[in-house]
């Protein structure tokens, strides 16, 4: 069972007068910094106010209605929707200030909070049951606590996605993504590692940072006798292995804990890094951001150690950070070099998926012209 805080953690503690005027307190049950201060908020407190308090540090502990608590979230976001700044001219400053504008969304989002009671019990009317996609989210809950309501909503849209699954087109076959584990909604990248030519006699490959293990099944089902997928986040390891069991791979791949590589050599080595270098804002954000590019650098650095003679490594990687002034070419190229290791092919896919699409998104046009490669690496030759 999943545990959202670590064993040695120390409880933080929130307190805060109901409106009859009765002391509460309550255990901060979230992976986002607590608020500094917490008060009562029911249907009597205008949009405007509790804007303004949310975007002070405030935290408002809902008292009424479970649905006009939703409603009042999407108030606050409209709210922030307004809040656009100066228009800016070039695609890196559009792509920082998009970064604070979802840290500032974010943060005052989840300063509407809803008070729980042990067993995810949420004493509110007409409120939803919550045990079961709670505690699959966080594991059990023993003690009165707050929740930010945009947590709660995201651990009911998580337990949806991992009870309907994702179809992915390659395998045939659905993945069930665990919350804080990132879906693969993206088909173009999966669809690049089932299409590109395997090296002659692979007979064993890693997947590196498995997440759902969806690439490691792609491996499995093209006829690789043995795969090893590595990951060291908790929620991804336990989601890669129950994905590979209902897919019945399980005799062929095996998921294991590892930052990044695990031990020997193999064939083939397939790794799907964060594509953005820069600081992930929360658990999910990690699939997408990589601070200072640490997993691509590792990944490179330690491959060709790892490679059998004649293997590949397989790089699957977006160019959205060149798009977005963060890394040129030239330096990943350069990384690669510096790695010991030369290009065999590169094989490149475009965007499928809707955001691609949506000429109203601030960095529509790096996503419209953003192309995802696989790169076949190898070790590069003595001298």
């Amino acid at each position: 069972m999943p545990s959202l805080f670590a064993a040695d953690d120390v409880p933080v503690m929130l307190t805060w007068q109901s409106a009859d005027g009765q002391p509460h307190d309550a255990r901060w049950w979230s992976a986002s910094p607590a608020p500094r201060r917490v008060q009562a908020a029911d249907d009597t407190m205008t949009a405007d106010a509790a804007f303004r308090l949310a975007s002070e540090g405030t935290g408002l502990v809902w008292q009424s209605d479970y649905h006009n608590a939703r409603q009042l979230l999407q108030a606050l976001g409209r709210r922030l929707d307004k809040r656009r700044g100066a228009p800016v001219t070039t695609m890196p400053d559009a792509f920082h200030r998009q970064r604070q504008l979802q840290v500032q969304r974010a943060r005052t989002l989840g300063m509407v909070l809803i008070p729980v009671q042990p067993g995810y019990v949420v004493p509110l009317r007409r409120a939803p049951q919550l045990v079961e996609a709670a505690t699959q989210a966080w594991g059990p809950l023993a003690e009165p606590a707050l929740i930010p309501l945009r947590d709660l909503l995201g651990a009911i849209g998580a337990f949806e996605w991992r009870r309907n699954g994702v179809a992915v087109p390659a395998l045939g076959a659905k993945v069930h993504p665990h919350y804080g584990v990132f879906a693969p909604t993206r088909a173009e990248y999966i669809d690049l590692l089932a299409q590109a030519p395997l090296p002659p006699q692979t007979r064993k490959a890693f997947d590196i940072g498995t997440g759902t293990g969806v690439l490691a099944a792609v491996l499995a089902r093209r006829g690789i006798g043995e795969v090893v997928a590595t990951d060291n986040h908790p929620a991804a390891l336990a989601c890669a292995r129950e994905n590979i069991a209902h897919l019945k791979l399980a005799k062929t791949v095996r998921v294991v804990e590892a930052d990044l590589f695990p031990e020997g050599m193999a064939d083939l080595i397939v790794c799907n890094p964060p594509w953005v270098p820069g600081k992930a804002g929360s658990a999910l954000d990690s699939a997408v951001y990589d601070p200072d590019g640490r997993m691509l650098a590792g990944f490179l650095r330690g491959l060709a150690a790892h490679l059998s003679p004649q293997g590949e490594g397989w790089l699957v990687l977006s160019d959205i950070a060149e798009r977005f002034g963060l890394r040129t070419r030239e330096q990943l190229l350069a990384q690669i070099a510096e790695a010991g290791l030369t290009v065999r092919a590169r094989l490149d896919a475009r965007p499928s998926h809707g955001r691609a699409r949506d000429a109203t998104d601030p960095l529509h046009a790096a996503r419209a012209a953003e192309v995802t490669s696989l790169w076949r690496l190898a070790a590069a030759s003595p001298g």
